[in-house]
């Protein structure tokens, strides 16, 4: 029995000790994941097949935007319900055999075209910079804009339009979609186009979910009303501030004919695109040397950049 009693009494030290650590533990555990906002496709070497649209499979990004106190609390609410119904992963690959023509990641295999795509539009510090490389090098992009951004600075999307860019929806506060009900998806969709129309004449046809990230019932309200869901099939990972030399090296390893290419030409308050700005000519010259045509996503895909209004 006394040799008992040392032992039950280590055992029980022990115990106390990890229940008394366990509340540091949990802290230091929720302050690891509570970030504001994720990225799809935060490995450079995951192929298509491998990318995701669940919360798990995104690594910290920057919020570009403040929503007023009622939008923040009713998003926050919203997020609370995501994380609660964990919805199964599904691949874009899935998604693309699922909703054709609706969800897209590429445009035909068949044809050495590429489309340069720029997110987090427009953005003073590096939109134009972008803008004068494409115009040096008389190459067509498609930009997806933001619609906040927009009535911000206007004079920004009028020159994308006037130098012949097609311009796309990034929705109106880079919101989160899954993260929104039916009403805030559509609102967010719908005060863009509002903005596009006034400013360049017409409502876009293509969405490009911020983050990538859609669920199903989403896309199938997109193919109610007209619109494309376009994503990526190559990530320059440019909104982590690269080198221009890592953004080549990005872009180059998952090229493809019909590829289309994510980078940014706008992004948060600490965001250093320098390497997107300077890579581009470098990048440009590179496609064509393989014997690409750099083409918009409206001619990559063969359809219309505008969308009749319901």
């Amino acid at each position: 029995m006394r040799k008992l009693i040392p032992r039950m009494t280590r055992m029980t030290l022990i115990g106390l000790t990890i229940m008394l650590l366990l509340p540091d533990i949990g802290a230091a555990r929720a302050k690891a994941v509570a970030y504001p906002y994720k990225h799809v496709n935060q490995n450079v070497n995951a192929s298509s097949s491998q990318l995701r649209t669940q919360p798990e499979a995104r690594l910290t990004h920057w919020p570009l935007f403040a929503l007023d106190e009622a939008e923040s609390a009713q998003a926050s609410a919203q997020g609370r319900r995501a994380r609660k119904r964990r919805a199964p992963v599904i691949s874009w690959v899935a998604l693309e055999r699922r909703y054709p023509g609706v969800f897209i990641t590429h445009g035909p295999r068949s044809t050495r075209k590429a489309a340069l795509t720029f997110d987090d539009v427009p953005d003073p510090r590096y939109t134009g910079k972008v803008l004068d490389v494409l115009a040096k090098y008389r190459v067509q992009g498609t930009f997806f804009v933001v619609g906040s951004l927009a009535s911000r600075y206007p004079a920004l999307v009028k020159r994308m339009d006037r130098e012949g860019h097609a311009i796309g929806n990034h929705s109106y506060t880079h919101a989160v979609f899954s993260q929104l009900t039916q009403e805030r998806l559509n609102r967010q969709i719908t005060r863009t186009d509002d903005v596009l129309q006034a400013l360049v004449g017409y409502s876009p046809r293509y969405i490009r979910p911020p983050y990538g990230e859609i669920r199903p019932g989403q896309l199938q309200w997109a193919k109610r009303n007209g619109y494309v869901i376009v994503n990526w099939d190559v990530d320059s990972v440019d909104w982590r501030s690269l080198s221009s030399a890592m953004v080549m090296v990005n872009i180059r390893r998952t090229l493809q004919p019909g590829s289309i290419i994510l980078q940014h030409a706008g992004g948060g308050p600490t965001q250093d695109l320098s390497g997107t700005v300077e890579a581009l000519p470098r990048i440009i010259k590179l496609l064509r040397s393989k014997g690409y045509e750099l083409v918009t996503v409206p001619e990559l895909l063969g359809t219309s950049v505008s969308r009749k209004r319901y």
